[in-house]
């Protein structure tokens, strides 16, 4: 009998209902008087005076942040642990992925304050839910002012039905077990088929130790968790080959990758200006070609239409361009030509995602052996004996 896709668990598995209570004990254990709070991020800041911005649709994840993570804080959660704060803080949005955060921020009563001066240093524990991943500035910033946090972006009903109602424990202790069957790989091969041909991208790891994203985040030392969690993720030392890409608006093309970067995009499919311009930026700030993470997903979850979910699914892989250090790299924003280019982006290889793109297999050398990980998006025996 064929065994069901991850997709067919995930879709007969049942969740527990959310609850914030359970998630903030389960992330960070926290103690009695410790201090939280929440930030968001607006198009205009100045909207969070009486919780303006509440009036408008198109603010959703922003909504999420006041009905599952602000109201539950006051009714009870904070009472329930011993919490103090509870505050809720608004900032403008930076536009893009993992971009450093403006320091101003506003208040529900719409006084101004700054984040670094009256926030960081007062808080202990912080809860970022935005529209953008502002994992790796908050990383940052827990090092400096000691904090722990979590980024929680792109939240909808699913995430919250789903990816943040499991148990953190167990999803650890599943990461961890794939974690020490990909730990100290050499490098690791993915060949894409597109319209017929087979492109291959190689990515070198040079032993090192591998990483996991898991959802704990408990203890006295400064740390982020990135939420939902649930990946095994490494830095890559270098990268070369070629892999298709699917751009937002659908376009296809084919990145051409040495050293570690990708140093052209030859179009496929779609619209030329968009590879035009790709280009343009990769001759202009190179280091935005940069390959500066390749992660696995360890849960069974649902599709959220979500990144931030559906690179955590198993049988999903993913590379990230620019931007490392919040994952141990060395790329940092300094490096980069132009502010606004100092992103870490995610390049997500999922079913659902791209289907036009077939992640045939990914393999692993590691000890002298080469191991296959994920053959069309499902999990080879190999991940799935890791498991058990």
């Amino acid at each position: 009998m064929k065994s069901a896709t991850i997709q067919e668990q995930a879709a007969r598995r049942v969740f527990p209902t959310f609850d914030l209570s359970t998630l903030l004990k389960s992330t960070f254990a926290p103690r009695e008087g410790q201090r939280i709070c929440i930030l968001i991020d607006l198009p205009d800041p100045a909207r969070m005076k009486n919780f303006a911005f509440l009036k408008n649709p198109e603010l959703p994840i922003q909504a999420n942040a006041v009905n599952f993570f602000h109201k539950p804080l006051h009714a009870r959660v904070m009472k329930e642990l011993g919490l103090q704060g509870g505050g809720i803080f608004a900032y403008k949005i930076t536009g893009g992925s993992n971009l450093d955060l403006p320091d101003e921020a506003v208040t529900p009563e719409g006084t101004s304050v700054s984040l670094e001066k009256d926030i960081y240093p007062d808080h202990d524990i912080i809860l970022c839910v935005s529209t953008y991943s502002a994992t790796a500035p908050l990383t940052a910033f827990a090092k400096q002012y000691k904090f722990r946090g979590a980024t929680l972006h792109g939240v909808n009903p699913t995430i919250l039905r789903t990816g943040l109602s499991v148990s953190y424990d167990d999803v650890s202790i599943d990461a961890e077990k794939m974690r020490l069957g990909m730990t100290k790989a050499d490098w690791v091969e993915i060949d894409f088929l597109y319209s017929g041909k087979t492109h291959t991208l190689r990515l070198e790891l040079g032993g090192q130790e591998a990483q996991k994203s898991h959802g704990l985040c408990r203890g006295d030392e400064p740390d982020v968790a990135n939420l939902p969690a649930g990946e095994i993720y490494f830095v890559p030392t270098g990268a070369s080959g070629q892999f298709p890409m699917r751009y937002e608006n659908g376009t296809i093309g084919l990145m051409h990758v040495a050293n570690g970067r990708i140093q052209k995009a030859e179009l496929l499919n779609g619209d030329a200006d968009t590879i035009t311009a790709h280009n343009a930026k990769l001759v202009s700030d190179p280091v935005t070609g940069e390959l500066g993470e390749l992660g696995f997903g360890t849960q069974i979850l649902p599709t959220s239409g979500r990144d931030i979910q559906d690179e955590k699914i198993l049988g999903t892989i993913h590379v990230a361009t620019g931007r490392s250090d919040h994952l141990g790299g060395g790329l940092t924003p300094d490096k980069f030509a132009e502010h606004l280019n100092a992103t870490h982006d995610d390049i997500l290889f999922a079913p659902h995602k791209t289907s036009e793109i077939w992640v045939t297999q990914a393999r692993m050398h590691r000890d002298g052996k080469t191991k296959v990980l994920i053959e069309n998006y499902e999990p080879s025996d190999y991940i799935l004996d890791l498991r058990k």
